[in-house]
């Protein structure tokens, strides 16, 4: 099995790569197995070898989409996506004061619509995703202060 270590927007992802068979690969990410189509498959299949992690700026395919960052870093905690889908929305602004529980953003996940809320009052201080982002489950969406 072969390991990667990306980072990504700031969000690190550990990809181990289980085999290549034709013009498919078994992968994992941060512990979520997935089934990938490869549009240039190798020509040999590749077999699993122990490999020390490498780290690399950017993957052959985008995991996340790049997302539009504020200028100013946010400090606080950030509110992360609960599963792998695509954003739909984002329901408010850099600067927003919000409420615990209250509507952040909006997944969609195996069609359907799921509510990201806030954990805990405060104001946003960075949005980290915008509408058509794909997020892995556990990436930041917003950061609250």
């Amino acid at each position: 099995m072969k390991t990667y270590k990306f980072k990504i927007n700031g969000n690190e992802y550990n990809v181990a790569i289980n085999s290549i068979e034709g013009g498919n690969a078994s992968v994992t990410v941060n512990g979520t197995s997935y089934q990938v189509e490869l549009e240039d498959a190798p020509a040999a299949p590749v077999q699993a070898a122990p490999a020390a992690p490498v780290q690399t700026s950017a993957p052959a395919q985008p995991v996340q989409a790049p997302a539009a960052k504020p200028a100013a870093a946010g400090a606080g905690k950030a509110v992360t996506s609960p599963l792998p889908g695509v954003i739909i929305a984002v329901k408010v602004n850099v600067g927003d004061s919000v409420k615990a529980g209250q509507e952040v953003a909006v997944l969609e996940a195996m069609k359907m619509e799921n509510s990201i809320e806030a954990e805990h009052d405060g104001t946003v201080t960075a949005i980290h995703v915008a509408k058509g982002d794909s997020v892995l489950e556990g990436a930041a969406v917003v950061t609250i202060a």
